[in-house]
């Protein structure tokens, strides 16, 4: 850190303020970061619930019509499994009066139970062929359908055609779905069936490698025989008639727990159930057809090796006890899962507030600041008697060289008498020497310059009040221009003997860049639209640094302009409404201020301006309990403050990941569309604003994207003024780099 030097050359020892910024500094990077990390953390949750929703694209069939020369015909006219062992093709066939009850698309939460309560009802098995995504996210059903005697089998995890999919993809839907079942009942299968496939004469030339693939790493592709098309939602009786195998075939029989309302297919199981029971067929799992299968090959070669194994048997024959890293990687990934089936429901459900949060305060603010501009523009308004008298005007000043004469300049052309105290900081850059030239320059008498040691804007301030000759005094800061009528504006309102403080009109200068002209959108629809708001609810939260006015003795009185907070001037706004003062918005009033020009200084500005309104409002707390007119303030303006200062802005952006998240994995069109239509509500009330405030509607243009860009470095901004609050973390104030660009306001386009 660099030692300070006097005027004369000579070190001198840091201030308060600058001995604290080593400190700070070295604290502010990792807040960054966790603040970068808590969005990452949010993305992450919702691309996963996303994946395990919806894949990225389509996920049909995007071919047709291939051909199936390299299938050979034993697998085509072969039975519904289809197995490697040994490294070459077989298919088995389920045996006579035996049917295998196999399930797709499963778990859902809502039809595969009553699945299981029916199978577990008349003592029948089935093999599940599931969804990876879905098992993550509800795992309790897998569970209970292992533990009850079922099988399962791998129906990749995001339901997609592997037929056109990369070796790499194909690799991850097995086995993220082998982790979700490890994660879910702690097993891992060997059974596989193929999202959109039927029977083996339907095995194409893109498919088969694909199962080729998958048997060379042990799995077992299972195929229907008979399909009861029960999707197609029949009625009852249809599907019951179709699937049931012809004369006394058996069959690989397909039905679905899931992938849609699936009552007709719970209303025919048990009728289908009772039926096949009662033509002598049995009911096994796949499993099962392949035990019966050896076991008829172990016979036919030493008959008297004995019968076909328990049912148990069978079933444990697919399943593998998952161990080591499976497991521990299959229950991480659900848990992640949960994770993420909580927080989208609780976002969504805090979004809806926000949103509702947000329109409502649209509408206030147009409804509140329509009555406050025709109340203030009506011909017979008036604040009293006109204030004619002079007022001190101050002007704290640290390295202001750029800014210092045009401040003086515009005051020089003031048509209300006043005195000009300017407060140089310990400035080390000439400011007070250029200050002083200035004033002589233009013959201006009315000017003291004060200098002192650098001890930060609030005592600065302070010196200028105990300095000011008059009992109204005007502060503006040192790199802020006004035009030749805000000063008689500003203090007109002090003809009413309840009104403490004005809060002027601030707007940026330095506007036609893509900063600056976002910043004043901010500054046109957010502030000044917000203040006419607050003016009528008497509650204003905030007289900005740029311009404002008080009452001298209404300043001293609340023990003048403290360094408790960052946020000096809505300490002082704060202090002022809990002693009785009225604060009132002069939209009149008008002030040139060069707003910061890139975004490293944008962010350590509205860094300073969220943790310190944090502070002021931790501060001034016990105004919730106070009676009279703190406890107006606490009540009515410190929950608005909270709620659309601080809560709604931290939880607006998600207005646009959530955009983002539904266009990618839910409608892209609805979601579009939904967006355009809060883009629109807010260029309704920003051209509102513009209109009030007589602003060039061109600016306009820019807030498409000042919406995606700009609102979500703010987020960041509250974020991380938010995480050092929560830390109790101290920040210095920062002095922002100046140009001067921001001249006379006749120049400002």
């Amino acid at each position: 850190m660099t030692i300070p030097t006097s005027s004369r050359g000579r070190r001198r020892a840091p201030t308060r303020i600058e001995r604290a910024a080593g400190r700070a500094a070295a604290l502010q990077r990792p807040r960054v970061i966790l603040a970068l990390l808590l969005l990452l953390a949010l993305t992450c949750v919702m691309l996963l619930d996303g994946y395990l929703r919806a894949e990225v694209g389509g996920d049909q069939r995007v071919r047709t019509g291939a051909g199936s020369g390299k299938v050979p015909d034993k697998v085509l006219n072969g039975g519904p499994i289809l197995t490697f062992r040994g490294g070459q093709a077989t298919t088995v066939s389920v045996p006579a009066k035996t049917i295998a009850l196999t399930f797709d698309d499963g778990p859902n939460p809502s039809w595969t139970p009553k699945v299981l309560a029916i199978l577990r009802q008349y003592d029948v098995p089935g093999t599940f062929f599931l969804v990876g995504s879905m098992v993550s996210r509800y795992p309790g059903i897998v569970k209970t359908m292992v533990r009850q005697g079922n099988e399962v089998g791998v129906h990749t995890f995001t339901h997609v055609d592997l037929s056109y999919q990369s070796d790499t993809r194909i690799k991850r839907e097995m086995e993220q779905t082998q982790l979700a079942l490890a994660g879910a009942a702690g097993i891992t299968t060997t059974l596989f069936r193929a999202p959109y496939s039927s029977e083996t004469d339907a095995i194409d030339d893109y498919s088969w490698p694909v199962y080729q693939k998958l048997g060379k790493e042990g799995y077992t592709s299972v195929f229907v025989d008979t399909d009861s098309d029960d999707w197609k939602r029949p009625g009852v009786s249809k599907i019951v008639q179709w699937a049931t195998p012809k004369d006394t075939k058996g069959a690989s029989v397909l039905f679905h727990d899931a992938g849609g309302e699936r009552s007709q297919t719970i209303e025919a199981l048990p009728t289908y159930i009772e039926k096949m029971k009662a033509k002598g067929y049995t009911f096994t799992t796949i499993s099962g057809v392949l035990e019966q299968q050896r076991a008829a090959e172990r016979q036919a070669v030493a008959p008297d090796v004995g019968a076909v194994r328990s049912r148990q048997g069978g079933l444990q024959a697919a399943h593998h006890t998952a161990t080591g890293m499976t497991l521990y990687e299959g229950k991480a990934l659900v848990a992640a899962v949960a994770v993420a089936e909580w927080t989208l429901p609780v976002l969504s459900v805090g979004l809806a507030i926000v949103g509702v949060a947000v329109m409502g305060r649209f509408g206030m603010m147009v409804i509140l600041a329509r009555r406050h501009h025709r109340r203030r523009n009506r011909r017979r308004f008036s604040w009293g008697p006109p204030v004619t008298r002079p007022v001190s005007v101050i002007v704290p000043a640290y390295n202001e060289k750029e800014c210092i004469t045009n401040t003086l300049e515009s005051l020089a052309r003031s048509t209300h008498p006043i005195e000009i105290i300017v407060v140089d900081d310990g400035s080390t850059d000439g400011t007070s020497e250029i200050a002083r030239a200035a004033a002589e320059s233009l013959g201006m008498t009315n000017v003291r310059v004060i200098r002192q040691e650098n001890a930060g804007k609030p005592a600065a301030l302070n010196n200028g009040v105990r300095s000011a000759s008059y009992d109204i005094v005007v502060m503006m800061d040192g790199d802020t221009v006004f035009e030749p009528e805000t000063v008689r504006h500003l203090v007109q309102p002090f003809a009413d003997p309840s009104v403490g403080a004005v809060a002027g009109n601030a707007k940026v200068g330095n506007r036609n860049t893509v900063i600056g002209a976002w910043q004043h959108i901010e500054y046109v629809m957010g502030f000044n639209l917000d203040r006419r708001m607050y003016d009528l609810l008497r509650c204003m939260p905030t007289i900005p640094g740029a311009i404002g006015a008080f009452r001298r003795e209404a300043v001293l009185a609340v023990g003048g302009m403290s360094e408790d907070t960052l946020a000096e001037d809505t300490d002082i706004t704060i202090a002022l409404h809990r002693a009785g003062w009225r604060v009132v918005y002069q939209e009149h009033a008008k002030a040139w201020t060069e707003a910061p020009g890139s975004l490293k200084q944008l962010w350590s500005q509205r860094y300073r301006w969220s943790y310190g309104t944090m502070q002021a409002l931790w501060k001034h707390r016990k105004s919730l309990t106070d009676k009279g007119a703190s406890g107006r303030f606490g009540r009515v303006g410190m929950p608005l403050v909270v709620i659309f200062q601080i809560v709604t802005p931290v939880f607006a952006p998600l207005i646009d990941v959530f955009t983002v998240y539904s266009m990618i994995f839910v409608d892209f069109r609805a979601a579009l569309l939904a967006w355009l239509a809060v883009l629109g509500i807010q260029l309704t009330c920003a051209a509102y604003a513009f209109r009030l405030d007589r602003e060039k509607y061109r600016y306009l243009l820019m807030m498409p994207l000042q919406q995606l860009a700009y609102r979500q470095m703010m987020y960041l901004v509250l974020i991380h003024s938010c995480i050092t609050a929560l830390t109790g973390g101290r920040l210095r104030w920062q002095k922002l780099k100046r140009t001067g660009e921001v001249g006379t306001p006749a120049g400002v386009s």
